[in-house]
């Protein structure tokens, strides 16, 4: 029970490596807060952990909603007292991939849920971990973020790769308070978001990418590490590389 009394919130919870983050540390003994816009979905990863005998309660709400964000931090921290853990996972990215086919709204809403999001969930707890001169933030970002390219897309890499600089900037920013801030960067991860992609992946292509499991464990690692060391960046990708040419030639639809 490493994270016993701990207080983590996790955004993106209802699913692929929220759910699967939520579920792990609610094992460890965390109280999980869950995070995410589709009610159905958080219900459901809810009664997971309370089944398992674990503590979890949700919000549905859009992270790139400063008030609603910000409403869920203050609620959380007079029911608890306290928030140790900030796991920044919401994000998806567009049904287009090239800069010539992608709505602008498209554009617009994978920035918003991938970093706004992360900047405004983050900027609401910091007030609580410095009051307590401690806490832990882990950025979600993606492979996608330092290999730009046609099958990533150019919004969903970019806004990851700002994910990692705000990261760095973060472990400037509150440098010996006590807030130690890491991001995961993990290559193809089997989740459900893959089935949004303009040519979906077959069950053999997923058996070969990163299980939630193993991104679980990652999150798990950086949350339970003394709070005297961080780990500032977890690379975790596949060891076979599978031939992706199928899959790219028709982005341009």
């Amino acid at each position: 029970m490493r994270l016993k009394d701990h207080v983590c919130i996790i955004t993106g919870g209802g699913s692929g490596i929220g759910r699967g983050a939520a579920l792990t540390m609610a094992e460890e003994g965390a109280t999980v807060v869950i995070i995410g816009r589709t009610a159905s979905k958080l219900e459901s990863v809810t009664a997971e952990v309370t089944a398992a005998g674990g503590t979890a309660v949700s919000y549905a709400l859009d992270v790139a909603d400063y008030d609603a964000v910000e409403e869920m931090v203050a609620d959380v921290v007079d029911k608890f007292g306290r928030i140790d853990v900030l796991v920044n996972n919401a994000g998806h990215s567009s049904r287009h991939r090239r800069i010539l086919n992608t709505p602008p709204e498209e554009m617009r809403s994978v920035i918003d849920s991938n970093l706004i999001g992360t900047f405004f969930c983050t900027k609401a707890v910091v007030p609580a971990m410095l009051k307590a001169k401690s806490g832990t933030i882990i950025n979600i970002s993606s492979l996608a973020a330092v290999t730009p390219g046609p099958f990533s897309g150019f919004a969903y890499g970019a806004a990851k790769a700002g994910v990692i600089n705000f990261t760095e900037f973060l472990n400037a920013d509150l440098r010996n308070t006590g807030i130690r801030a890491s991001v995961v960067v993990p290559g193809e991860v089997a989740t459900p978001i893959l089935d949004l992609r303009p040519i979906p992946p077959d069950a053999d292509a997923r058996a070969m990418m990163v299980d939630v499991d193993e991104t679980s464990a990652a999150i798990l690692l950086i949350a339970t590490l003394p709070q005297r060391s961080n780990i500032p960046e977890l690379v975790i990708r596949p060891t076979m590389h599978r031939n992706m040419t199928g899959e790219i030639v028709e982005l341009d639809d």
